[in-house]
Order: structure tokens, then C-alpha cells, then sequence
């Protein structure tokens, strides 16, 4: 008997990324021919949740215990401070993050020196106050906090947005199959792979704030609320991207 061999063309769309694969279909052997697209879909969502790190470190070269007790008390402080601005209903928080005391050397050559103590005690605020993220990091500079390692905003519906992009990506890849199958008179006969991904990027990553010896103006907790620094949120971009291949026939 003998053996027909049909063999799919290799097609090549450059403006949308969209290949179809070389494929070999034979009656005797029923390896199907496919389409692969690749197709994404994205949107910018003003963020709504922000998490900003604070450190308190503090040093003694004689006694690792007066570090200690210092720092406690600026760390103190600062929590009460910034507990008394979020709105723990809405969701706020504040959490330490790491706590560390350990002595500092020195090296001079192969010899070890010993320096001082440091300790230093970080905390993390969660909040939805994004309105209120610029006196919080005064307020909380004023009351003792000598870092603000890392200030951060995100999409509190992140879940939500990504399966809506990913439902308007999934049906373009499967109209897109159907466009290319047409155009090759063939049919789309199914799926054959679907790969799907969702990310975030903050377009506008906020600056690090960092210590207080920088805030000269800064004198009091009252100053800071009267002028309190100015932080740019941005916008969040949420890309869903989906990987698919279709049988065609």
C-alpha cells in the first residue's frame, strides 16, 4: 500500500510573534500537525499597598548590654510611632523583620582588632495608607530609625488582575491559531500545549531613604507631619503572557 505524506509549510509571522511549526502528517503514522502563538496581554494599575523596611541600629564599644538597651529603646519609639498611623482594619501591619547583635573587628593585616558592638532591630510596615507613606518615613526618622532599607508598593487585587489578563490572552492565542489554521486551509483541532505566566513591575521603583542625618529639617515628629517628604507611588504593570500550541487538521 502505498504511504501519502502531507507535509505543513513553516510559516513565519514577524508582527505578532506567531510561528507555525514545521510538522509531517502521514496516514500510517498520525503525528499531528500544530500551530504555536504566543500572545500577552497587559495593564497599568496604580498600586494600593506599600511596604517600607526600617532599621535601628545602634553601637557601644564597651558594653554589647548598653547597645542592647539602647536600641530597644529607640526601636520603641519607632513602633509606637508608626503603630499609632495604620489603620490595622484595613489590613495594616507592622512586623519585625530581623534582629541582630554581634561585635565588629577590625583587620590590620592578618591581626584582628576588636571595634565595637552594633546591634540592629528591623521592622516592616505593611499599609494601605499609600497617602500617608511620606510622614511615615519622617515620623518614624524623628522618633529614632536610622535606615530605611526598602520602600516597595504592590496591587493588593494582584490575583484578580492577572486572571483577566490571562482570559483576554488565552482567547487571543486562540483566535490567532484559528486566523493562521484559515490562511493554510486547515481547521484548528484542539489543544496540544498551553503554557500561561503573570508578573508585576513597578514602572517607578521608589528611591532608598536612608539616614537621618540626611533630614536636617527634620527636628520633631510635629515638623515631620507639617512637611513630610514626598514619595512618588508610580504605577504597577501587570503582564500576563500565554504559550500555546494547537492541532491543526
Amino acid at each position: 500500500m502505498k504511504k501519502t505524506l502531507i507535509a505543513i509549510t513553516v510559516l513565519s509571522l514577524f508582527a505578532g510573534c506567531t510561528t507555525l511549526s514545521t510538522q509531517a502528517v502521514s496516514l500510517n503514522n498520525p503525528e499531528r500537525g500544530y500551530v504555536s502563538v504566543n500572545t500577552t496581554a497587559n495593564t497599568e494599575v496604580a498600586p494600593d499597598v506599600a511596604e517600607i523596611s526600617f532599621a535601628v541600629q545602634t553601637s557601644d564599644t564597651k558594653s554589647m548590654q548598653k547597645a542592647t538597651t539602647e536600641n530597644k529603646q529607640i526601636s520603641d519609639k519607632v513602633f509606637a510611632q508608626l503603630k499609632s498611623m495604620i489603620d490595622t482594619k484595613n489590613g495594616d501591619y507592622i512586623k519585625t523583620a530581623d534582629f541582630s547583635a554581634s561585635p565588629i573587628y577590625t583587620y590590620n593585616g592578618s591581626k584582628k582588632n576588636f571595634d565595637r558592638y552594633e546591634v540592629s532591630n528591623r521592622v516592616i510596615v505593611h499599609t494601605k495608607s499609600i497617602d500617608k507613606v511620606g510622614k511615615m518615613i519622617d515620623s518614624a526618622i524623628a522618633a529614632g530609625a536610622t535606615n530605611v532599607d526598602n520602600l516597595t508598593f504592590s496591587v493588593s487585587n494582584y490575583e484578580a488582575q492577572c486572571n483577566d489578563l490571562i482570559s483576554i490572552a488565552s482567547e487571543k492565542a486562540q483566535k490567532r491559531a484559528g486566523v493562521i489554521a484559515k490562511t493554510l486551509s486547515t481547521t484548528v483541532d484542539g489543544v496540544r500545549t498551553f503554557d500561561v505566566s503573570c508578573s508585576a513591575n513597578n514602572y517607578n521603583t521608589p528611591r532608598f531613604y536612608m539616614a537621618k542625618n540626611m533630614l536636617s529639617a527634620v527636628a520633631d515628629s510635629a515638623g515631620a507631619a507639617e512637611s513630610a517628604t514626598t514619595i512618588s507611588n508610580g504605577v504597577v504593570k501587570i503582564n500576563a503572557n500565554v504559550n500555546a500550541t494547537f492541532f491543526v487538521k
